[in-house]
């Protein structure tokens, strides 16, 4: 059990996990996640740690099949610039490992923000907490788990 699947479990959220084989290869662990699970890739959404040009670590939680626009981010969270953190850092501060960072239950709570492309769907899927897992949960639900807002993130 995760630490993002224990905090669903403790405030009695309701959610599904489901698990695949993650690839052993470095890939895509978003697309392999979509394609073993059988469910659109635009339905499934990666949790990106960007790093502000304040030093500041943010989430940015967008769908696999696109690209984090990194000038978005900036914007909608008040920055001049924004690019992807160091590895270490995100590990240190999340808890998580990359492929397998959730937007939830990480070790330090940072600011959030999710692509709108979310809130068509009744529910997306985020990492579980590791890799090969994943968590099925309303978008609405998310945002106000982590304290995010819906903002356009991709281009």
């Amino acid at each position: 059990m995760t630490p993002a699947i224990q905090r669903l479990e403790q405030l009695g959220i309701e959610h599904a996990v489901h698990g695949y084989e993650p690839a052993r290869a470095s890939s895509d662990y978003g697309i392999d996640a979509s394609a073993q699970l059988g469910v659109p890739a635009e339905r499934v959404f990666k949790t990106l740690i960007a790093e502000l040009d304040t030093h500041e670590l943010v989430v940015a939680v967008v769908p696999v099949s696109h690209r984090l626009h990194m000038k978005s981010l900036a914007r909608a969270i008040g920055a001049k610039k924004a690019f992807m953190a160091d590895r270490a850092r995100v590990e240190k501060t999340t808890g998580y490992v990359l492929g397998g960072v959730s937007p939830l239950g990480q070790k330090t709570a940072l600011r959030s923000v999710i692509d709108t492309s979310a809130q068509a769907f009744d529910t997306i899927f985020v990492s579980g907490g590791r890799r090969g897992l994943e968590i099925e949960i309303g978008p609405d639900t998310l945002c106000a788990l982590i304290e995010g807002l819906f903002t356009d993130l991709v281009r």
